[in-house]
């Protein structure tokens, strides 16, 4: 993606179910949990980079010893931090006690970090927030060992003011307005009075204090305090959570907005975002990995006992389709295959831009992640290349020869390398002049490789704000001299915020929107802006399920290809030569290439919660009063 967004984060959980000396005899280290939950970090780097956090708790301990370790980083390269960290701390408890090199019991009972269940995160930081308190797994503390949690999740909430305010309701006091630190105390008050009435049970049956400790564990109903805690949330999440006990539960928002998948065995239970990290440092099929259901939770007790159960009754299905197109790694055998489609299927669109000139066209794709769908756009102009060819041997078989046989069949679709993306660039000037001319040497060029009469067409895999398009991209592809310029997103125009976890947040922002308003002044309409402003204010104070998405109004009068065409102006410059062209997805394409994830809010604004029609509402209203704030 040419325009740098952001993502919310990534989550790795792994429950060892057998005992530490298990892993010791089989894989020659008790650490072996540490080293599976570096790897399931490290491969979802591609998900946060801002910073990471790892949590453990050994199962079993006794009273006075430390049975929960936590470390966070927001250093440059957090995960190695995290774990560079968690080595120093291992290496200097070995050299000072050599006793403990063989002893599974000695290096449980006095290494941190070492244990049975562990959390880890990575983040990018969202709207500023980057200091170490932001940074997951987030931990409530408590003397009782069942009311420790541990918490970490891939989630943005749309109600968090809601909730805030319905644990002060509750009598709670909390710290700050954020969405992790409200989830977590909300289920941490209902995990709170679920172990009272446990307790109370306990004592009613005669047990003693130290007696209902393990009691209360083994009857602690996960799914149960999940479902009171969870009554009012609006969002989309996979959260991970830890009881200082050594129960555990991943639970997943009711449209499978956010990912989640894991796979078990008799040895282990892990799970992570991606399907593919699993794979990887599992080594184990695809077919193994399984998704946590929508609106489910999967739940492991602390005696082993897995189940997957249901929290919230689960809506249509509307997972993020840009997890297909951008985020999660191609690396997944069916994101491979679904971004290969996405370019297989705007071939048409992409021909008609080019005046069906394959001969006299450069094909190429911007660094890195629309490598996969230029690979399906190839594809696709070799299949017409070789149906055209297949015509014209048909129809002029009798007079064909040798010569000029192979002289057709040597003409062949031309693919080359031309953006590079150059080492990050960092934008530490202030004044716009000057950043601006950074951004514009972002990518660097192929020189030699394009004539004056070709077409240079390059595939992203989406257009959100324009801004490295404009600033660096089209600037340095005119310098190649082409005749023409086609940019192809794979992705349909962004046209609305979004509120589930990813940064964008502002109407303003996104280039689709700014050329809907110039088409409104343009065609003398721009009074719609006016009556949809009115709209969204009368119903400013509107419970969430019955607010109503009015910002569709503002691309209702235009034809996509109309906006895309304003696109293209709005991109341009006058020290421009080449033509312009922007060709986009189709939402109805998109659907055909990503079956399972059909959640398309930020295209056509069907937002999956009656939250996002308050969101996209607050920050229509946001964009016309001019305030710079989130809308939620």
């Amino acid at each position: 993606m040419s325009d740098a967004l952001q993502h919310e984060c990534g989550i790795a959980l792994v429950r060892l179910l057998k005992p530490l000396e298990f892993y010791k005899e089989k894989y020659g280290t008790a650490f072996y949990g540490i080293q599976k939950m570096y790897l399931l970090m490290e491969k979802q780097h591609n998900r946060g980079q801002d910073g990471a956090g790892f949590a453990s708790i050994k199962l079993d301990v006794e009273p006075g010893e430390r049975y929960i370790s936590r470390v966070r980083s927001n250093h440059a390269q957090p995960i190695q931090d995290v774990f560079a960290q968690i080595n120093d701390r291992i290496n200097e408890e070995m050299a000072a006690h050599p006793e403990y090199a063989d002893d599974v019991v000695l290096q449980k009972k006095k290494i941190p970090y070492l244990g049975e269940l562990f959390l880890g995160h990575v983040r990018y930081g969202t709207f500023g927030k980057n200091s170490i308190e932001s940074v997951h797994p987030f931990l409530r503390q408590n003397n009782w060992m069942h009311r420790n949690l541990i918490l970490a999740g891939n989630f943005n909430m749309t109600n968090v003011k809601e909730l805030f305010q319905s644990l002060v309701e509750l009598g709670q006091h909390p710290k700050e307005m954020a969405d992790t630190v409200t989830v977590m105390e909300k289920i941490g008050h209902f995990l709170d009075d679920a172990v009272t009435d446990l307790y109370q049970e306990c004592k009613n049956e005669g047990l003693n204090k130290r007696e209902a400790s393990p009691i209360i564990a083994e009857r602690l109903d996960v799914a149960k305090i999940l479902t009171r805690a969870s009554k009012n949330l609006d969002g989309g999440y996979a959260m991970a959570g830890l009881l200082g006990h050594g129960d555990a539960f991943v639970f997943r928002d009711p449209a499978g907005i956010r990912p989640a998948y894991f796979y078990q065995d008799d040895e282990i239970v892990v799970v992570a975002s991606e399907r593919p990290v699993i794979q990887t440092v599992f080594n184990v099929p695809f077919e193994k990995i399984q998704e946590v259901e929508p609106g489910n939770a999967l739940i492991i007790k602390k005696n082993g006992k897995i189940s997957m159960e249901e929290i919230l009754t689960p809506t249509i299905k509307k997972a993020c389709s840009f997890e297909r197109i951008y985020f999660s790694r191609g690396s997944d055998a069916e994101i491979y295959q679904e971004r290969k489609t996405l370019g297989r299927l705007i071939l048409p669109a992409v021909l008609d831009a080019i005046d069906q000139d394959t001969d006299n066209t450069v094909f190429s794709y911007i660094p890195n992640t629309a490598e996969t769908s230029f690979y399906g756009l190839v594809e696709a102009a070799q299949d017409f290349l070789n149906q055209r060819k297949n015509n014209y041997i048909l129809q002029n078989r009798n007079a064909l020869t040798k010569e000029s046989l192979q002289e057709l069949l040597a003409v062949k679709i031309r693919t080359e390398k031309v953006a590079i993306k150059d080492a990050k660039l960092r934008t530490f000037i202030t004044e716009d002049s000057s950043r601006d001319d950074l951004v514009a040497h972002v990518y660097d060029v192929t020189y030699g490789v394009i004539k004056p009469t070709d077409n240079l067409v390059i595939i992203d895999d989406s257009i959100v704000r324009g801004t490295t398009l404009k600033m660096s991209i089209i600037k340095m592809m005119d310098r190649l001299n082409p005749k023409r310029i086609v940019i192809v997103s794979s992705a349909p125009q962004i046209r609305y915020p979004d509120c589930y976890g990813i940064d964008m947040a502002k109407l303003e922002g996104l280039v689709a929107f700014k050329a809907a308003l110039e088409l409104l002044r343009e065609r003398d309409i721009y009074h719609i802006v006016e009556e949809v402003y009115a709209k969204c204010k009368a119903q400013e104070n509107f419970d969430d399920s019955e607010v109503v998405n009015y910002v569709t109004a503002i691309y209702a009068p235009f034809a996509p290809q109309e906006v895309s065409d304003k696109i293209a102006e709005m991109l341009s410059s006058p020290e421009i030569k080449a033509e312009i062209k922007i060709i986009f997805q189709t939402v109805e394409d998109l659907h055909i290439a990503c079956p399972k994830n059909l959640g398309d809010w930020y295209f056509t604004g069907d937002y999956p919660t009656p939250g996002g029609n308050r969101v996209v509402n607050r920050a229509f209203m946001n964009f016309y009063e001019g305030k710079d704030v989130r809308a939620y």
